[in-house]
């Protein structure tokens, strides 16, 4: 097998790598023309095919983006290490229907392909990424997949336009506040009850306006970046711990009790600051919208490939026709009550940026008085099979 791999690759490998490469490196618009298979890549008897010569694996290493050569079933026979963010390693199948689609195209008349497309990241398909795709033919039965993730320019453009929508909308009330209590203080410098009182309310507003600050910059770095081109894999009962640690002394001091569930022993590709900081948001809105003398609950489990956290509240709960809204930015089911607890509206935002960058989603479930469930849902990542049998051999 190896021997007539490489046979294979001196004989038919230059030839076609040179034609498909020149082609799909270059930035021209795609050529329409048919490429014709050379006869040297009928595969050798005794070859199974489609045979895909080792020494791809390296070739695939060096090009940019996401590569990977399918074969007819629509398998991963070779992948690059950045087109496993995207869910596709090798042995796995191509899901993603835009590509299957513009492979099969691609198979039929051997006319190398160029598209730009918006593909969603499986499980879930609720993660946009905006990319180039150009396909080629390799040999009868395999293609060569190359994916230019173009949602970075994308980011950019939007992430400016909502942070100055954002920002005009938001940030007028707390510094039009900030500027009546001044003018106050300034017209009663005899008046010391007065002053401590506006100076106790600036205060209030002043940390108000901080908090939007810092929310919409973390929301900006959510959108600006993808967690998944630089990630690595995260314990999820670590996220788990850390999170509830964070939010341990405001519970307290609201005399409710954050109980844990038993351990996930799972592991997410991801980065796990920014795991831990949607947690910490589902856990801080949990604490602030229930009452004294309550329980909140953090519960774990993996099923199917995807790990679920769960946080449960004996809050006021979320009536139905407000629980398609709650992760808009700005929004807020109780106005007086967001005021109150020193919420921004951001909070729910910003979870749902930390799943969708991770390929996951953010449910919830909750009936109005009785409390909330929101669930956070993860893709397993690859290699934490792998992991756990280091582990159990370890122990």
């Amino acid at each position: 097998m190896d021997a007539a791999l490489a046979a294979l690759a001196g004989a038919s490998g230059g030839v076609v790598v040179g034609v498909f490469l020149d082609r799909l490196l270059s930035r021209r618009s795609p050529v329409h023309e048919p490429v014709q298979i050379p006869a040297s890549n009928v595969e050798p008897e005794g070859v199974p095919s489609p045979n895909v010569p080792e020494g791809m694996r390296r070739l695939l290493a060096v090009l940019p983006g996401a590569a990977l050569v399918v074969g007819s079933d629509n398998t991963v026979l070779r992948a690059s290490p950045e087109a496993a963010n995207l869910g596709m390693s090798q042995d796995a199948r191509v899901d993603i229907p835009e590509i299957v689609a513009l492979v099969a195209q691609v198979r039929r008349d051997g006319v190398i392909r160029e598209e730009d497309l918006e593909l969603r990241r499986p499980p879930f398909g609720r993660v946009a990424m905006q990319a180039r795709v150009r396909v080629a033919p390799l040999s009868a039965t395999a293609a060569l997949v190359m994916i230019e993730d173009l949602s970075e320019a994308h980011r950019v453009d939007a992430v400016r336009r909502d942070f100055v929508a954002n920002v005009s909308h938001e940030l007028k009330t707390p510094v039009g506040a900030l500027s009546l209590l001044a003018e106050a203080v300034q017209s009663a410098p005899d008046d010391p009850e007065a002053v401590e009182r506006f100076s106790a309310r600036m205060l209030v507003e002043s940390q108000r306006l901080t908090n939007v600050v810092n929310d919409l910059i973390d929301l900006s770095r959510l959108q600006s970046g993808d967690p998944l081109k630089d990630s690595e894999l995260v314990e999820v009962d670590r996220v788990i711990a850390e999170a509830v640690d964070s939010t341990k002394l405001i519970a307290n001091s609201r005399e409710i009790d954050v109980v844990v569930g038993a351990p996930v022993r799972s592991y997410v590709q991801g980065d796990e600051g920014q795991l831990v900081m949607a947690l910490r948001n589902l856990l801080s809105n949990a604490v602030a919208y229930s009452p004294p003398g309550t329980r909140v609950a953090v519960a774990g489990r993996t099923r199917s490939g995807v790990v679920e956290i769960d946080v449960t509240d004996q809050g006021i709960g979320i009536p139905d026709e407000e629980q398609s809204r709650i992760f808009e930015r700005f929004y807020r089911v109780d106005p007086a009550r967001s005021r109150q607890t020193g919420g921004t509206g951001l909070g729910l935002a910003i979870v749902k940026h930390v799943c969708v960058n991770h390929g996951g989603e953010c449910t919830v479930w909750s009936v109005q008085g009785e409390g909330s469930t929101f669930t956070l849902r993860l893709p397993v990542a690859a290699a934490v099979g792998s992991l756990l049998d280091v582990e159990e051999d370890v122990s």
